[in-house]
């Protein structure tokens, strides 16, 4: 079953690779990753599907929410929340059949971001199965090409974020059992 992690870490080099590296060491397939900066430029929000057996979900965000420089990682497979793809698809289609590809187009709320004597260039939003949709129905006006950004997720939960200090990274890259504990202290400790 494909689960949605969203993740807000801090915007440093190695963040992206501890945790596809936890999910590769895990043997789970990661259907598609998005990532970018929020207003703070030191963190950066992912989305991630990634195809998990529904028993094991709980256990993999646990771990992720373990991993150096992740400071809150979300289940929001079945939760509140609102989910949605970009697909740009470039459609190269006879003179006669134009109209009709504009029609369908604006019918799945698409745009033309780019048109020319062999086709058009339309960009659509939406969740995964209505472009699946978009997608099998342009290709019966033509030659398609089509690309995809992956799934990106935001939470409709009504609760305030609650960032716990990051983990510091050991000198060994391991974390051993104590040291999160000791290092909360350690910044408790110090903002009194």
């Amino acid at each position: 079953m494909i689960q949605i992690i969203s993740l807000l870490v801090e915007n440093k080099p190695g963040a992206l690779m501890r945790i596809t590296g936890l999910l590769t060491a895990r043997n789970y397939n990661i259907e598609s990753l998005t990532v970018a900066r929020t207003l703070d430029p030191d963190l950066s929000r992912m989305s991630i599907a990634v195809d998990v057996d529904p028993k094991l979900r709980q256990q993999v965000v646990k771990q992720m929410n373990k991993l150096v420089n992740v400071l809150q990682a979300s289940d929001l497979t079945d939760g509140p929340a609102v989910a949605r793809e970009l697909v740009l698809l470039r459609v190269r289609t006879a003179i006669e059949n134009r109209t009709a590809v504009l029609k369908e187009a604006e019918i799945f709320g698409a745009r033309v971001v780019d048109s020319s004597t062999e086709g058009f260039v339309l960009e659509a939003t939406g969740d995964a199965e209505k472009l699946d949709t978009f997608v099998d129905l342009m290709r019966a006006y033509g030659e398609i090409e089509v690309t995809r950004s992956g799934v990106v997720a935001v939470t409709l939960e009504n609760k305030k974020l609650r960032l716990s200090p990051p983990v510091p990274a050991p000198s060994s890259g391991v974390v051993y059992e104590g040291e999160e504990e000791a290092a909360a202290a350690a910044v408790d400790g110090v903002l009194r």
